[in-house]
């Protein structure tokens, strides 16, 4: 694996051309004080107070790992490598797949191999899920094979799995203090102020009539594909991960995703400040118009019943992984993050970019989101960079001047 030529010089790598798999050690990557390490500070007291205010609000002392575990780890962490591959191939496809193409045409053997492992795989998950998972077996061989004469498989599969583990800790201390906030305060108590500023900023149209104006036009079809592109968000999250760490070691991956959790932070303060749903729980008529063959539809009503739930204070079983937010977007938060600690690869930002603006057109239009939604998000977006990357910022500005 390499570094893109337009990155090598930039970054300092060990030797021109290679990822390293062994980055170089520069400032960049040294703890630089306290604001550096803002986020292992926020997520420390986070989790201490956690039990206490749980208990205190009568919530349940009880996650549902089963849910958790099972998508973030088997089914998010292959979905994220398969993004982190698909976008490797992207930046760098001449040192990548040609080596690994000509490697195997030669050894015809081995393409009888992967051939043999593939059909299992499709005929067992289906054909989407079976490419999926013979995509990262061979991503996964062809990186024990390569990183085997350096003798630092277990250390950069560690680099990958430390801030990936990290990060999930985040995820499930922002599902618990989610139901927290949302007992304690009316979860739609600014639902009419945003969208009041959504007719501000949209000329007097609000996001509920755009979105159901457009449900009368466009087809079925068009929205699951909407749907496809909005639950896809979390696998570049995990491939930006990947990437992040894989290229520049294990502080690397722990900053890529402090600033992820320091952004979910953000969101739960400003819930805590301005709680409201989106446009789904504001449009009366949401529900007897929108096509209940979706995701959507069933995710949206459940959370309603939930968070309803939660306020009045009847008991729930355990914590689950339903996510309140509207205000702000973390939909357009995370892949602002994700587009930051990969802006040295301009491929990959050009695709990330595409994806990127067809998910704003599903975040809309399938109502979880006020258009001022998507600004308080990038607001929050930069404010976590600024929060958790001060020290690479020079570091950046140093490193294009010696160029």
């Amino acid at each position: 694996m390499s570094y893109p030529p337009e990155i090598s010089a930039r970054l300092g790598a060990s030797r021109a051309g290679q990822i390293g798999l062994a980055p170089a050690r520069s400032r960049t990557l040294r703890s630089v004080g306290v604001r550096d390490n803002l986020h292992f500070v926020l997520t420390a007291i986070l989790t201490a107070a956690l039990l206490p205010a749980l208990y205190s609000l009568g919530l349940p002392l009880k996650f549902n790992w089963k849910l958790l575990l099972g998508f973030y780890w088997p089914s998010l962490a292959t979905q994220s490598l398969f993004a982190a591959v698909l976008l490797y191939l992207a930046a760098v496809p001449q040192r990548s797949f040609g080596p690994w193409w000509e490697r195997h045409r030669q050894q015809k053997a081995r393409l009888g191999i992967l051939a043999i492992l593939a059909l299992p795989a499709s005929l067992l998950l289906g054909p989407a899920k079976g490419l999926l998972v013979t995509v990262v077996t061979i991503a996964v061989l062809e990186f024990i094979e390569q990183e085997r004469t350096t003798g630092q498989t277990r250390k950069k599969i560690f680099d990958i799995l430390v801030p990936a583990a990290y990060l999930f800790l985040g995820f499930v201390l922002v599902f618990a203090y989610n139901d927290v906030i949302a007992a304690v305060r009316f979860y739609g108590a600014y639902d009419e102020v945003f969208n009041r500023m959504d007719a501000r900023l949209l000329f007097g149209a609000t996001m509920p009539e755009i979105a159901h104006a457009a449900l009368r036009i466009l087809p079925t079809w068009v929205y699951k594909v909407l749907e496809f592109f909005y639950y896809g968000m979390f696998a570049q999250i995990g491939g930006g991960l990947v990437i992040s760490a894989l290229c520049f070691g294990r502080k690397a991956g722990f900053r890529f995703a402090g600033t992820i959790m320091v952004a979910y932070y953000l969101a739960l303060a400003l819930f805590f400040l301005w709680p409201s749903q989106g446009p789904f729980y504001l449009c009366a008529h949401h529900f007897a118009e929108f096509p209940r063959q979706l995701q959507t539809y069933g995710y949206q009503k459940q959370f309603l019943i939930n968070v309803k739930q939660i306020w009045e204070h009847r008991a729930i079983s355990q914590i689950n992984t339903d996510y309140y937010i509207a205000f702000p977007c973390m939909h357009i938060a995370q892949p602002l993050i994700v587009l930051w600690f990969l802006r040295h690869w301009k491929r990959m930002v050009g695709i990330l970019l595409a994806y990127d603006v067809i998910m704003v057109v599903a975040i809309l239009l399938l109502e979880w989101h006020y258009a001022v939604d998507l600004i308080g998000g990038v607001l929050v977006a930069g404010l976590a960079i600024l929060m958790v990357n001060s020290g690479s910022f020079s570091f950046g500005r140093k490193r294009e001047q010696s160029a």
